[in-house]
């Protein structure tokens, strides 16, 4: 049987909550019960937030509370890579694409040719 390995993938769009201590928490908890392995992922693809400080912070916060991640985008070890841990590099692969033209392919995905403003009425118009 292979070992636990969990994760906590926060997005960096601020700065790390008490939600996100609480996963990351029950995760490190997890691995450690189960002789596994905690690693930090980022989600950091929504390149509209982004806030570069709350990676920093993220990091920080977590070492303080004791939560080490045994991965993540600064550690690297083994068969991973940094490119592992962080979303956005796994564009600069083309892994993304390749699913989605998949998907296309396959007819169990859409072009939506709705503008930002388009898709923002919609969602107002919801709510």
């Amino acid at each position: 049987m292979k070992p636990v390995r969990t994760r906590f993938a926060p997005s960096p769009t601020g700065f790390l909550h008490v939600g996100g201590v609480r996963t990351a928490l029950y995760n490190y908890l997890f691995a450690q019960q189960q002789g596994g392995q905690f690693l930090l992922r980022l989600e950091d693809t929504d390149r509209e937030r982004f806030v570069a400080e709350g990676v920093g912070q993220i990091v920080e916060a977590l070492d303080w509370l004791g939560l080490v991640p045994d991965e993540g985008f600064w550690i690297s070890e083994g068969q991973h890579r940094s490119v592992d841990y962080m979303q956005s590099r796994r564009n600069e692969l083309g892994y993304y694409m390749d699913q989605a033209q998949d998907l296309l392919a396959r007819g169990l995905a859409y072009y939506s040719h709705a503008s930002a403003e388009q898709l923002n009425e919609l969602r107002q118009q919801a709510q």
